[in-house]
């Protein structure tokens, strides 16, 4: 996989024993979601490579201040790389970056690098994009709910993609955001979910770490759109697709390159092409029609023919945010601040 790398000096590693990776998980391993697709992500590794590494995790740590303590741990134990697999534990790896700079970092959704801290994610909007145009295609009313986290960039592009594809299938498609201001709590992304049952959508999307969000669907008789994961076990009838991540390739290569001494830092962002994001299968009451359409757009976005983010797009209140012909760049795109016509609410305040 090709990286943009910086140059500088790397961490020494004892490849004579066991190399230990460790990951550190925001919710649990048993999420349906996020936190599975990383855990997958391990797993795969693990497989990998065998008795040539140990691999350790710890989930459901608190981001902020408290993850620095399970850093510490984590060194302690001997582990040559750690994964923070949240953008909240982005802050404490890079402070333990400059703490231990024998010892590799990688921080999945950031933006802060270090001679010995890499960032990595994938153009999951693109994914989102095509998620949503399944969701327009499923509504009758045009009337679609999203259940979103955080109001954070990598937050906002996601309903901002999901909805600018639904608007594909079914011109005119409004999205009605909740933000529920956590990654992982079940209880509260249902709550808010039947909520946007209750306000009269037909269809629910969600960039929630839990399948919660289709449970409430299921329940309500809708069709409902995931995200991380395949999810539709849990929900098979309501289930349309999902967008979702192959972490652990991504992952192997950074701990060979760890272990031979060839690990250089650098922001990756992954992709369709690389299939480092990718749609789950399609629900059974994905039509034909709907389906092809989607794989049509997905092999335009493969191409570089589509793009979603292109000109002219419209912010809420209808002022041309994106002028015709003008594609957003990548920095663009990481650092979004505003939703495109058709979103119905705010982005909280941080």
């Amino acid at each position: 996989m090709a990286l943009v790398a910086c140059g500088g000096s790397t961490p020494s590693s004892n490849t004579s024993a066991p190399f230990k990776a460790a990951w550190i998980y925001v919710g649990p391993t048993t999420d349906g979601g996020w936190t599975q697709a990383h855990d997958d992500g391990r797993k795969y590794v693990a497989q990998q490579l065998g008795s040539q590494v140990v691999t350790t995790y710890k989930e459901n740590v608190p981001e902020g201040p408290q993850a620095s303590q399970v850093i510490d741990g984590l060194v302690a134990d001997g582990n040559k790389i750690i994964f923070g697999t949240s953008f909240g534990f982005q802050d404490q790896l890079d402070l333990a970056a400059k703490k231990y700079p024998n010892v590799y970092f990688e921080q999945a959704t950031g933006f802060k690098t270090e001679t010995n801290l890499a960032e990595y994610f994938g153009a999951a909007e693109d994914a989102d994009y095509l998620t949503g145009m399944a969701a327009g295609a499923a509504s009758k009313s045009g009337k679609i709910g999203f259940v979103a986290p955080f109001g954070i960039p990598e937050v906002v592009r996601e309903v901002n993609a999901f909805t600018l594809g639904a608007q594909a299938t079914h011109p005119g498609a409004t999205v009605q955001v909740i933000w529920t201001s956590t990654w992982f709590d079940p209880a509260k992304e249902k709550k808010a979910a039947e909520t946007l049952v209750a306000a009269g959508v037909d269809v629910l999307g969600q960039g929630q770490d839990s399948p919660a969000t289709g449970e409430a669907a299921k329940a309500a008789g809708l069709k409902w759109a995931g995200y991380d994961s395949d999810a539709h076990s849990f929900a098979p009838d309501a289930w349309l697709t999902a967008t979702v991540y192959h972490w652990g390739p991504y992952e192997l290569s950074r701990i060979k390159s760890a272990m031979n001494g060839t690990w250089k830092t650098g922001s990756y962002y992954g992709g369709l092409k690389d299939g480092f994001v990718d749609l789950a299968p399609f629900g059974s009451s994905v039509d034909a029609a709907t389906q092809s359409a989607i794989n049509a757009k997905k092999q335009a976005l493969i191409s570089g023919s589509f793009y979603e983010f292109t000109g002219p797009l419209k912010d809420q209140s209808g002022a041309v945010k994106v002028p015709a012909g003008t594609k957003l760049s990548l920095n663009d795109i990481l650092s979004m601040s505003w939703l495109v016509q058709g979103v119905i609410g705010s982005i909280p305040a941080s």
